[in-house]
This record gives structure tokens, C-alpha cells and sequence, in this order.
């Protein structure tokens, strides 16, 4: 005898069916779809936020809440933005993020009364996004430094940048982001391998 359906997965697969309508809805220029979108991707939305604090450990300025306030604004500025699924719009929302902690850094390498920008390397970023104390200013020298080898990058190549948005700024797994970006897992870890390699000439250069 066949088992029937568990709540809770059929309650997932009415979300998704329900996230895919608004999501079409928002494309199609029903700027209200966005607003009802976003509660019930909060969650998800929240843990690429929470990633990202983890790599700001140490500075309580931009909170989780400010990311994912400052990320909206910038989706709601769109328009009639063509998300073509959930996952597509969870990497738009990582690049978001990404402009988002870019201008902050940016503010904060501003703010800095003279010195000179040092040296980095891309082994050295992950290490100052997770210094504790007051490394307020090697963190925003490292987000600017890939930043700019970055815009060079997506030049060059759009697929590797995005790559590098889904797993260095949205945090997400190889699987999580083949599925955003609509390409295979294999695909992902040989985009992901070269951009690194990249990054790590570009920044040492």
C-alpha cells in the first residue's frame, strides 16, 4: 500500500509551487510579488546572510538584519527582474550581498587616515574575515582586493564570477550552486578551481 504524502513535504512542495508563481509574477512587473516572495524565502535568505557574518565575525556594524535589509532594497530596485527559479534568485540575492559588503568595505577603507594598501594574498582573506577584535581594516583590504581582481575576472569570463558570488560571498555548496546557476556540480568545481587560482594571481600580483 502506498504511504501517503507526509505534511510537511507536501506543505514544502506547495511553498515551492507558490515561490515559483511569484517568482514569475515579479518577472512579469508585479512589483507586490516581491513583497510576498520574500517571507516565505526569508529563511533561506537569512542563512546566506548568516555565512556572510560568520566571515565579519568580530565587527557587529553590519548585522544580519542590515544585509539582508540593504540586499532587498537593491531586488526591489530592479526591474521587472527575470528570476527563472528559486535557486536563481537565492545567487541573485548573493550578488546583492556582495555589492552590499563591497560599498561597506569600501566605506570602511575610506574612513582608514592615511597608510598604504598592503599586499594580500587569496590564502590570507578567509583567515582576516575570521580575526577577532579590531581587524576592521585587513578585512576591508581583503573584500576590495578580490573585489577589483574579481571585476577583472567577470570580464573576462561572467560564469566564473558568479561561481565565485555563489560560493565565496553567498556561501553555498558545489550542488547549491550548479542548481542556482543552472550547470553541472563538475562544472562548478572546475570554474571554481581556476577562478581561485585567478584570484590568487591577480591579488599577488
Amino acid at each position: 500500500m502506498t504511504q501517503p504524502e507526509s505534511g510537511s513535504a507536501s506543505d514544502a512542495a506547495a511553498r515551492q509551487r507558490t515561490v515559483t508563481r511569484l517568482l514569475e509574477e515579479v518577472g512579469a512587473g508585479r512589483r507586490e510579488a516581491l513583497d510576498a516572495l520574500v517571507p516565505l524565502v526569508y529563511d533561506e535568505l537569512r542563512a546566506l546572510a548568516r555565512r556572510q557574518r560568520r566571515r565579519w565575525r568580530g565587527d557587529e556594524t553590519l548585522d544580519t538584519t542590515a544585509l539582508i535589509h540593504e540586499a532587498y532594497l537593491r531586488l526591489v530596485d530592479q526591474t521587472a527582474p527575470q528570476w527563472s527559479s528559486h535557486p536563481h534568485f537565492l545567487a541573485v540575492a548573493s550578488r546583492a550581498m556582495r555589492q552590499v559588503l563591497l560599498d561597506y568595505a569600501k566605506r570602511q577603507h575610506a574612513a582608514k587616515r592615511g597608510g598604504d594598501r598592503r599586499q594580500i594574498s587569496l590564502g590570507d582573506v578567509d583567515e582576516m574575515f575570521l580575526v577577532r577584535g579590531e581587524p576592521g581594516d585587513q578585512r576591508s583590504e581583503a573584500l576590495l582586493a578580490v573585489e577589483e581582481a574579481l571585476s577583472r575576472l567577470e570580464r573576462h569570463d561572467s560564469l566564473h564570477a558568479r561561481v565565485v558570488e555563489c560560493r565565496f560571498y553567498g556561501g553555498m555548496s558545489i550542488e547549491e550552486t550548479a542548481e542556482a546557476l543552472g550547470t553541472s556540480p563538475a562544472t562548478v568545481k572546475r570554474k571554481w578551481a581556476f577562478a581561485r587560482a585567478y584570484l590568487n594571481r591577480e591579488i599577488t600580483r
